[in-house]
């Protein structure tokens, strides 16, 4: 009892005198700690239960292992994707981590691409309202309604000018329409394309191979001359070229009255049976007899078909030039297109679709506005442009250029 007593506090950590020592720190690798610990760890043990208690606090603290640290005092809910642990699988491999890089459309990520949008088409929508509110306020002014009067956004045709599409503009429109998109979509195969998985070779011409894209997109360029060529030569034949040429300089005022009343949301009285307001037949030469031409001067330039050898004219012509103008020009038919769609359908959608596809405009005044001719001829013609759209793929244009020269894998 003396021997208890007399140790104190430490009475609270007794332990029993059969139990053995335990061990509570590692000794440093390379000295003679493991005897001394032993060493001392004996006479411990032998000792009273006050005395061993008082040797094991004295001793170092445990170092806690890994599989004994307390849990975390949250359960993870965030799965880490499948980007995540292969970074962490190759970490811990020994491998050189590298961050996985984010899939890229072009220089920004999907993510980027959908913000940049967002924003953009908020941006525009208020340029526009702001547009609206504009000129709105200003077609009020006295002036701007003189102006407006004055030049309402036509002019009078020359006499003799035709009235009303013939038969042959609705097949030429539909024509024109189906190989051009099947234009855009070639071309942008071509430039998005790192691999052909088809090549066509002219019969004796081995070094004039190209990929099976470039080879359809060219030859659907040489049906889009022949067409328009036809077009062209039909529009000075019956008269037509009238509506679409202007011949007075009252062209300008009135486009850009008509301008302000697209703009103002006050769109001026469509007539296309008769006369194109000047707004459109700027738009329609510029795209017959300026845009036209530039597509296939600079697509010729960078076709096979350019002579290869000809030093003087390619000095002259330099194929950096063509490739400057080619694409700008696709984008103009491109928003052409979009702009004129809409309007199509915004202006009175049965009446111009009449007016293109079915040749229907007006008898004895009486427009033919509730007929749906035009309509199911125009569903039918994007039918068909559909089924080409889908069917330009190598398993249907192999078959038809080996009409032509040699299909091969490379």
């Amino acid at each position: 009892m003396a021997d208890v007593a007399a140790s104190g506090p430490a009475t609270r950590h007794d332990v029993t005198p059969d139990a053995p020592a335990r061990r509570t720190a590692l000794p440093r690798p390379g000295t003679g700690a493991p005897a001394a610990l032993a060493t001392a760890a004996a006479p411990a043990a032998q000792a009273t239960p006050a005395a061993a208690s008082v040797a094991l606090v004295s001793e170092a603290p445990a170092e806690i292992a890994p599989a004994d640290r307390p849990p975390l005092p949250f359960t993870r809910t965030v799965w880490p994707g499948h980007a995540a642990r292969a970074f962490e699988q190759q970490r811990r491999s020994g491998a050189k981590v590298t961050r996985p890089e984010p899939q890229r459309i072009g220089p920004f990520t999907k993510g980027q691409w959908a913000g940049a949008v967002i924003v953009a088409g908020f941006g525009l929508l208020v340029a526009a309202g702001l547009a609206v509110a504009f000129v709105r306020w200003l077609n009020s002014l006295p002036f701007m309604a003189d102006f407006l009067t004055a030049f309402p956004g036509e002019y009078h045709l020359p006499e003799g000018a035709p009235v009303g599409f013939q038969g042959w503009l609705g097949w030429q429109h539909f024509f024109n329409v189906f190989l051009m998109v099947l234009i855009i979509r070639s071309g942008l195969t071509i430039r998005t394309e790192k691999r052909p998985t088809a090549f066509w070779t002219p019969r004796g011409d081995a070094k004039g191979k190209v990929s099976l894209t470039i080879w359809f997109h060219q030859s659907l360029d040489i049906l889009w001359l022949v067409n328009g060529v036809v077009f062209v030569v039909m529009l000075f034949v019956t008269g037509q070229w009238m509506r679409v040429i202007p011949t007075s300089w009252e062209v300008f005022p009135n486009a850009l009255s008509a301008v302000l009343q697209y703009i103002s949301l006050d769109w001026p009285t469509e007539n296309g049976w008769v006369n194109y307001n000047s707004l459109q037949q700027i738009a329609y030469f510029t795209t017959i007899f300026i845009a036209a031409p530039l597509a296939a001067i600079t697509g010729y330039r960078m076709s096979g078909l350019w002579p290869k050898n000809a030093k003087a004219l390619n000095k002259a012509y330099p194929i950096e030039w063509a490739r400057a103008v080619h694409f700008p020009v696709m984008i103009y038919f491109v928003l052409f297109i979009i702009v004129h769609v809409a309007l199509v359908f915004a202006t009175g959608a049965l009446r111009n679709l009449n007016h293109m596809y079915a040749a229907q405009g007006s008898v004895d005044g009486v427009q033919y506005a509730d007929n749906w001719a035009g309509f199911w001829i125009f569903i039918a013609s994007l039918v068909v442009i559909a089924g080409g759209w889908i069917a330009a793929r190598p398993l249907v244009l192999a078959p038809i250029a080996r009409l032509f020269g040699t299909v091969s894998s490379r």
